[in-house]
């Protein structure tokens, strides 16, 4: 507990606009990605082709895009911001791996890693000064 609070302190004293502005942009992307995979659920059956011998591919059918528009949303009000990107992350490890396994995309694959390098830099900052849940700690 000692740690969080210790990485809670140092993210408050660097905080910089562009970070906040950077968790909004991964929060947007995440939610229009959910928005897109709602409304094109065959491509999203598509993509996890390649994993449809594995067990709980369906359920990772269903998973996605709930998990995007929900953790998108958390990630750019910046309310429980380590825990939606912690949600995102196994999502966004597939997509990197369905690279590998499937056909291979170098676009996408490009996209997935640099979600996955920011998703994992808010996992350990947090959500910053300019947050729901910095305004929510100041208040109690």
């Amino acid at each position: 507990m000692g740690t969080i609070k210790t990485l809670n302190k140092w993210a408050n004293k660097h905080t910089y606009y562009p970070l906040d502005l950077l968790r909004i942009a991964l929060g947007l992307f995440l939610f229009i990605k959910g928005l897109y995979f709602i409304g094109n659920t065959q491509m999203i059956m598509e993509l996890i082709g390649p994993l449809k011998g594995f067990a709980g591919s369906m359920l990772a059918v269903h998973y996605v895009a709930p998990a995007h528009l929900i953790g998108g949303l958390l990630i750019i009000f910046g309310l429980y911001t380590r825990w939606a990107v912690l949600t995102q992350l196994p999502i966004i490890i597939g997509a990197v791996l369905i690279n590998f396994i499937g056909e291979m995309n170098t676009t996408n694959l490009i996209l997935a890693i640099t979600v996955f390098i920011v998703c994992v830099f808010f996992l350990f900052y947090g959500s910053g000064k300019h947050s729901t849940d910095y305004y929510l700690k100041m208040e109690s």
